[in-house]
Parts: structure tokens; C-alpha cells; sequence
């Protein structure tokens, strides 16, 4: 495996700027996450990397040597799509053994069979190597997808959104497969995605990106408890974080429209700002400093999710288990507020 950098690239296209001044670095080993909207420029950060893409400007390095001008071959990735690219008239096997019969590689039959065996056991698809690939589920099919990759075994993995396709059950399932089976290869992978639970259940780190820029870099701890900016803040946690027009005054931080009033956490925070709190620092407790009444429930089974009302602001709460509220009755709660975000007029974060 590899570890791979990328030093200020940028790409663009005709009438757009598609990266801009991009640059990360991958760790040997790593499993890192691109995470951003759709329009990003997730994709095209990974076709550069592969060199599908040719950049603009900047360095792409493979443990320490630029591969700007190496061809895809020449780089040695494996590149698993959104769309699962097999070969419907082939057998799951023949899927699987297609890239090592390049010219290029002039396996031996024999490590031939002991790589797709390998793999297709990895990923629990051994009862389908006879099977055509046109007669698969979608999870079937994505799982020989990602076997076709594994069984080349490239420098890095490169995944541009693999799971998007498949039902929540199976996108759950293939999320811990793909965690435990990059843990026990050690494999350097560079996973893309716009889905921030993929993103933080999986990822050792996550960049995200923003309209080509990368705006954050950090563990997915970093990533949740000090965002960056607005923007990484709304992209990051479910239920989404609460944001609130605020300022502050008298040693209180008042939010607008509502009848808060908190300790502020420091003198030199400005006038005004943005207010964050994520909804699981919001507690409800009978005893609590603050009072509200319920606009909404949504029970989720393990965790439900309150919509509290003060004044003409509403709060999301996430409590565990079900609640006894309902609609309309008061609820007195707390605010976690070692736990509050601050952000500037230009969405920065501020502390």
C-alpha cells in the first residue's frame, strides 16, 4: 500500500472551477473520507488521483513521488464506482478474474484462482462464482464490485460513493464489511461520499470538501465537535445542529426571538453571531434552567426527537428511548453550554 498526497491541484472545466487549490494527504494504511454535497468536486478529485483526470495546476505523489504524468495503469489503483461496471454475460468468477488476465499482468492461472477465491471469501460471495452477474441483487453485485477491486491489489482503493445505490439495511451492512475488511488489509483507501454517517462511522479522517475547496480536515470527532464553519456544522449530524441568531450583552448570550438568556462563554465574543447546538445538548429535566413547550415529537425507537418552542424559536432536542410528551406540554430543560458553537458573521467558527 501507499500513502498518496495531493499539493495544491486545482482543476477546471469550461465555466466552472471544479478544484481549487486542493491538498490532503493519505496515510499508508489510512481509510480517509472525501465528504461533501453533490457539486463539490468529490468525483474529480478522484479521477485526478487516478489520472483519469489530468489537473491544471499543483502535485499528485504516491509515497513521495509525483505521478502527474504516469498513466492509470502506470499508477496501480483500483477505482470502485457507483455503478457496479460488471459484465453481465460473465460468471461472478470470470468478473473477479477479469483484471488480473490483462496483458499488463500475465498472471498465472493458478495465483489467479487463489486471489478471487481469496476475495470472494472476504466478502461472503462464494456460493455465487458460477452465478452470471446479470441474475444478482444490487448488494450482490456491489459486493463482486468491490471483489473485482480487492483482488488486484493496487497501491490504494479508490470508491466513489459505492453504497449509495443499495437499501438502508444493505448500505449498513456493506459499511461494517468495508471497515472490518480495510482494518484487516491494512489497505490505504480514499472513500468518497455525501453521506455524513458513512463519513463518520467509518473514516480514521475526513476532509470535506466545498465547492472545490477543502473548508476542514480532522478525525470525525473534529470534525462533529469543533466544525469549522456554518457550513461544516449543518453538513455533519443528524438530527441537524440548531442555529440560531444570537449576540451577546451583560455577560448573557441572548438568542434572538426567544426567551433564552445564557452564560456567555467568553468577553471577547462580538455583538453579534451564530449560535450552534447540536440537539443532544439540549436535556430535557424537570428541574431544568430553561422552559419551552412541545411543538412535535418524532419517536424514532431507540431515540426520539422533540421540537421544543421559546418564543418564536424551535429547538431540536434528541433524547433517548421514547418520551412521554406530547404535543403542546411544557418541558423545562438544560443547555450544555461547554458544549455551544460560535461562528462569526462569514460562518467561521469563532471558539
Amino acid at each position: 500500500m501507499s500513502n498518496v498526497a495531493l499539493q495544491k491541484v486545482s482543476k477546471r472545466f469550461p465555466g466552472v472551477t471544479a478544484l481549487k487549490e486542493v491538498s490532503f494527504s493519505i496515510k499508508d494504511g489510512e481509510f480517509f473520507v472525501l465528504l461533501g454535497p453533490t457539486g463539490a468536486g468529490k468525483t474529480t478529485t478522484l479521477r485526478v488521483i487516478a489520472g483519469l483526470e489530468r489537473h491544471d495546476e499543483g502535485r499528485v505523489l504516491f509515497d513521495g513521488e509525483p505521478v502527474d504524468n504516469f498513466t492509470p495503469a502506470e499508477r496501480d489503483v483500483a477505482f470502485v464506482f457507483q455503478q457496479y461496471s460488471l459484465y453481465p454475460t460473465m460468471t461472478v468468477y470470470d468478473n473477479l478474474a477479469f483484471p488480473l488476465r490483462s496483458p499488463l499482468r500475465r498472471l498465472p492461472a493458478t495465483e489467479i484462482q487463489r486471489r478471487v477465491t481469496e476475495a470472494a471469501q472476504k466478502l461472503h460471495i462464494s456460493h455465487l462464482l458460477e452465478r452470471k452477474t446479470a441474475h444478482l441483487s444490487g448488494g450482490e453485485m456491489q459486493r463482486v464490485s468491490i471483489g473485482r477491486a480487492i483482488v488486484r491489489e493496487p497501491r490504494i482503493y479508490l470508491m466513489d460513493e459505492p453504497l449509495s445505490n443499495l437499501d438502508a439495511k444493505l448500505r449498513e451492512s456493506l459499511r461494517v464489511e468495508l471497515q472490518h475488511l480495510q482494518k484487516t488489509q491494512h489497505s490505504t483507501t480514499l472513500f468518497v461520499t455525501h453521506d455524513q454517517i458513512e463519513a463518520l462511522t467509518m473514516a480514521d479522517r475526513i476532509a470535506v470538501l466545498d465547492e472545490g475547496r477543502i473548508v476542514q480536515i480532522g478525525t470525525p470527532d473534529d470534525i462533529y465537535d469543533r466544525p469549522s464553519s456554518v457550513f461544516v456544522a449543518r453538513l455533519v449530524g443528524t438530527p441537524r445542529i440548531n442555529l440560531f441568531a444570537a449576540g451577546r450583552e451583560n455577560g448573557k448570550v441572548t438568542i434572538q426571538d426567544s426567551d433564552l438568556h445564557l452564560p456567555a462563554a467568553s468577553n471577547s465574543l462580538p455583538a453579534s453571531f451564530t449560535l450552534g447546538v447540536r440537539p443532544e445538548d439540549i436535556v430535557p429535566d424537570s428541574e431544568g434552567t430553561f422552559s419551552g413547550r412541545v411543538g412535535l415529537t418524532e419517536p424514532l425507537g431507540v431515540e426520539t426527537i422533540l421540537h421544543i418552542q421559546s418564543g418564536q424559536q424551535t429547538f431540536l432536542s434528541l433524547v433517548q428511548g421514547m418520551t412521554h410528551l406530547g404535543m403542546d406540554d411544557e418541558v423545562r430543560f438544560n443547555i450544555a453550554v461547554e458544549r455551544l458553537h460560535y461562528f462569526d458573521g462569514n460562518g467561521k467558527r469563532i471558539q
